[in-house]
Order: structure tokens, then C-alpha cells, then sequence
């Protein structure tokens, strides 16, 4: 199958694209500049020159593939509503490409929900619909197009995608904690993140490339939820340092953008991702990686 990958360079994406390739897909991977482009062909990929603003080149891409693994997004915090709507311009230009042709479009999407109480499963639909909800209403939108002769599948990550070299929101609370001189968590602590370790989850993208079925939604979820007070003291341990509780109303000037995400409570299962993908996480655990090193920061 040839595969057009949007963020094929980025940290889930490169793993995917990998994964892809050890099992005899072709890759298109959007590049956004020169450097970019060589080295995803340095990898056997080939490079497709545009960005997620540019939806002719994504419109022509997405029609000379076999498939679509829509993993890009603009994580601009600084406006995250204009970044949504470019989300929302980007997914619909390619849908409408692939539409009557049944082909597959896996889209990256998060856990974020209104469900209180008890972990998100994949029956749970997102809330978010219209280009200007959270991630431009994406997972709904594409969802949408299975009664239009797609194939749409969204790809649900935990917030916490770990391993060696990763740069995300585990890694900015390490910098945060090293920074400040104490691993910090919100309130009395008792908030939980999902976490699932990076390769598990570029081989649940491959898994769902080939097997899920039309309109599903599938979790990348290895550990249903760990205490923030949990990551905390992990970090502390590593890194030396005391762990302290921050009051809500200091979160954001103590951990920064981040704060507002690391106060959420988002649990959940991937109990039907498993059971019909037949995929089963095996990499280290987040406490595994933290202690191993992976969020090991410069001097």
C-alpha cells in the first residue's frame, strides 16, 4: 500500500512511517522544508514538498495514495482555535479527495473528553464538532465521511506518547521540575494521565491501517491512568528533587501552558482496541522510561 503520512518526521510519526515500511508499505511523508524532505528520503521515504496550509498539495497526495495517516497538527497554543481551523480546512480537503473511493484515513486525535467518572472506551464519541472546537471538530468530521465511501479511523493517543528523545509533555514537566527545583503536581495530585509507549503505539497505527473497520475509534493506550502526584514523584526520584504540591490557582504560573492540561483527568481503556486490532502493548512502562533515562536533560 502506498501511504501518504502527514507528520511522518514528527515524534509518533517517524515511528509510524518505520513501522510501515518494516511491513512493506510505501511511504509519502509531508515535508514541510528541504531539510525535512532529506531526511525522511534518507529513511526510503519519499518525500511529498507542502504543508497542512497548503491544501492543494495535500489534496493531490492524498489522492495518489492507497491511504491516509493524517498525524500533523499545528500546536500553537498561542491560538489554538486558528490552528484548528487549519486542522479543520486540511482533514476535509482530503476527505474530499478520497470520497467513494473506500480507501483508509487514519487521523491522530487525543483522549479529551466530557465523560466524568469512569475511563473514555472507544464507544465514547468525542464532543468536539465545527471547525472551531478542540482540533477544528477533526475526529467527528472524518468519522463523518464513512457514509461518503471512506474508510475513517481515528487514532486516539494518550497524553503522555513516551520514550528516549521524546519532546512532549512528560519531557516538559522534566525541564519544568529541573527548572523550578521540584517536581511539582496539581491539587492533592489524584488527576491521572493515560501513557502508552511510543513503539506500541506506531504498531497500533499499523495494526489499524489494515484491520479497523469504517467509523471506529481505537485507543493507544497501554496504562488506563497514572496519578500526576505518581509522575511527579517519578521525575523527583530521577532528577533529585523534592515534590511539592502547586495550588490550582498557580498551575499556570508555575508549569506554564502546560498546566491547564496537566490538571486533567483523562483515563482510558483500549479494551476494544485490542480485541479487534489483536494488538498488545510490550514496550517499557512511563515509570520504566523515566527512571531508564529517557527524559535525561543536557547540563
Amino acid at each position: 500500500m502506498r501511504v501518504f503520512v502527514t507528520g511522518a518526521s514528527g515524534w509518533i510519526g517517524s515511528a509510524v512511517s518505520d513501522e510501515l515500511l518494516a511491513h512493506g508499505h510505501k511511504v509519502v511523508g509531508l515535508a514541510r522544508s528541504d531539510d525535512s524532505a532529506a531526511a525522511l528520503e534518507a529513511k526510503g521515504i519519499t518525500a511529498h514538498r507542502g504543508s497542512l496550509d497548503d491544501l492543494d498539495s495535500l489534496a493531490s497526495a492524498a489522492a495518489a495514495a492507497d491511504g491516509v495517516v493524517h498525524l500533523a497538527f499545528k500546536h500553537d497554543f498561542s491560538d489554538y482555535v486558528a490552528a484548528g481551523r487549519s486542522e479543520h480546512a486540511a482533514v476535509q480537503r482530503m476527505l474530499d479527495e478520497l470520497a467513494g473511493s473506500d480507501r483508509p484515513f487514519l487521523i491522530a486525535s487525543g483522549l479529551a473528553s466530557g465523560v466524568v467518572g469512569r475511563p473514555l472506551t472507544e464507544d465514547d464519541a468525542s464532543p468536539f464538532h465545527g471547525a472551531d472546537s478542540m482540533r477544528g471538530g477533526s475526529e467527528n468530521l472524518a468519522l463523518s465521511y464513512a457514509e461518503r465511501g471512506v474508510r475513517p479511523v481515528a487514532l486516539r493517543f494518550a497524553p503522555t506518547v513516551h520514550g528516549a528523545r521524546d519532546h512532549g509533555f512528560t519531557s516538559t514537566l522534566t525541564r519544568i521540575a529541573k527548572e523550578r527545583g521540584v517536581a511539582g503536581y496539581i491539587g492533592d495530585g489524584s488527576t491521572r494521565w493515560a501513557a502508552v509507549h511510543r513503539s506500541d503505539a506506531a504498531r497500533m497505527v499499523w495494526l489499524a491501517l489494515e484491520k479497523a473497520p469504517a467509523g471506529s475509534r481505537v485507543h493507544a493506550v497501554a496504562e488506563e491512568g497514572i496519578p500526576s502526584r505518581d509522575i511527579a514523584a517519578a521525575l523527583g526520584d530521577y532528577l533529585g528533587l523534592p515534590t511539592a504540591a502547586v495550588a490550582p490557582q498557580d498551575a499556570e504560573s508555575h508549569f506554564g501552558w502546560i498546566g491547564r492540561f496537566f490538571g486533567m483527568d483523562i483515563v482510558a481503556t483500549s479494551t476494544r482496541t485490542r480485541e479487534v486490532l489483536g494488538w498488545t502493548p510490550t514496550g517499557p512502562t512511563l515509570f520504566e522510561d523515566i527512571a531508564a533515562g529517557a527524559y535525561a536533560l543536557p547540563e
